[in-house]
């Protein structure tokens, strides 16, 4: 019987000779053609890497087929290398990788059968669904190593020194031009309660393109200086803004976020919002609401498994993905929701016992991805006690 699903045909895409994965729930990892899926290939899964350490970034088709392509120094076990394909330039695409020269993390342009032709002086974070833009933000900053680089090194200092160079950037990436969507002074000017930001370490994160790429969400964090990521204490103040700088808000507030919400990614219109919030304390369930209504009103789209979860809507927006956490017996589920009927259907269960407790941000979560067609879905699973794979589900 497979040991994902007896009633679903899943199969390992990744060679068995190492951890192979993607990472993020919230991009796609196929060429236009939907025919190359990207993955990164890296020796350990059992400690964040350190200064120098490299991972392989390649392609592989349906088939099994692997191909490396490149190597870089802007890697971590969650988010990969925010390795993205260029729709607009079909064979070509982007990653982060350090410049030791210039001592900074920059964004290198690939072509499979060229190799490096390009590079951008700011990290890429997430590109609009067109290709055009991508969205940039300082990686040093984040005290939660398993969300940066090691060549990223954290800064000593709380704030940025220049709050008002340093920011959210959008980046052409067809003439190459950088400008500021959002400053720390403009996000602080919006801040709910910014009076309590002096002497707490500050950053961004998680910062995505809605589906017509004319907004961007992101994370505003906040900790203490001495942050503990075992603790997990910080606080999420939720932004977004129009990629021209344009109506920069903050629209959920931390004390709306807390131990309520775990995940968040733009929904089906320009401006819905999907969160898997537990505002009822029955569980975490599939919520909607507008950016552009405030005070927001939430509604839901279907019950989930109850359980902290990764979602994403289909690219034709009728279905959802639905991962877990590793339960109390670390089994880790994936569902199908139907959005009109809130029908759950469960495609998967992943049993990752085998691996050694006190993971942390190397964790292996399923990070469920659409193909461009809405026919496939993938995920990272290291269910096999050996090594971290990449699966397929054809639909």
């Amino acid at each position: 019987m497979n040991p994902i699903s007896s009633l679903y045909r899943w199969q390992r895409i990744t060679p068995e000779d190492d951890h192979y994965f993607f990472g993020y729930y919230d991009r796609c990892p196929w060429d236009a053609e939907n025919r190359l899926h990207l993955t990164m290939r890296v020796g350990q899964c059992e400690r964040l890497p350190e200064r120098g350490e490299t991972a392989d970034i390649g392609v592989v088709d349906r088939g099994g087929n692997y191909r490396k392509l490149v190597t870089t120094r802007a890697w971590c076990h969650q988010q990969g290398s925010m390795e993205l394909f260029l729709p607009q330039h079909p064979g070509r695409f982007l990653y982060n990788d350090y410049d030791e020269a210039n001592d900074r993390i920059v964004t290198r342009v690939c072509e499979l059968d060229r190799g490096v032709v390009g590079t951008l002086t700011d990290p890429v974070y997430a590109i609009s669904r067109d290709g055009r833009y991508a969205v940039s933000l300082d990686f040093a900053r984040i005290p939660r190593r398993g969300y940066s680089y090691a060549d990223a090194v954290l800064p000593p200092d709380a704030w940025p020194r220049d709050l008002d160079a340093s920011g959210l950037r959008l980046v052409d990436l067809e003439s190459g031009e950088v400008r500021m969507i959002a400053s720390y002074r403009q996000m602080i000017d919006e801040h709910p309660f910014g009076y309590e930001l002096r002497g707490q370490r500050l950053w961004l994160n998680h910062a995505i393109f809605n589906c017509d790429g004319s907004r961007i969400l992101w994370l505003f964090r906040q900790s203490p200086m001495d942050y503990d990521p075992k603790s997990h204490f910080w606080k999420t103040f939720m932004y977004t803004a129009g990629i021209d700088g344009s109506d920069v808000r903050c629209i959920l507030p931390d004390n709306y976020w807390g131990k309520q919400i775990s995940h968040q990614i733009w929904g089906r219109t320009p401006r819905e919002v999907l969160v898997d919030a537990n505002w009822t304390g029955s569980g975490h369930h599939a919520v909607v609401f507008d950016d552009d209504r405030l005070p927001f009103v939430a509604s839901k789209v279907a019950d989930s498994h109850g359980r902290m979860a990764h979602m994403v809507f289909s690219p034709d927006g009728t279905k959802l993905l639905a991962d877990s956490y590793p339960d109390e017996n670390r089994r880790q589920t994936l569902a199908l929701i139907d959005c009109a009927s809130g029908a759950m259907e469960i495609l998967g269960v992943f049993d990752h016992r085998p691996e050694k407790p006190g993971i942390g941000e190397t964790r292996c979560d399923l990070h469920p991805r659409w193909s461009r067609d809405g026919k496939t879905v993938t995920v990272d699973s290291i269910h096999d006690g050996k090594h971290r794979g990449i699966y397929l589900l054809e639909l």
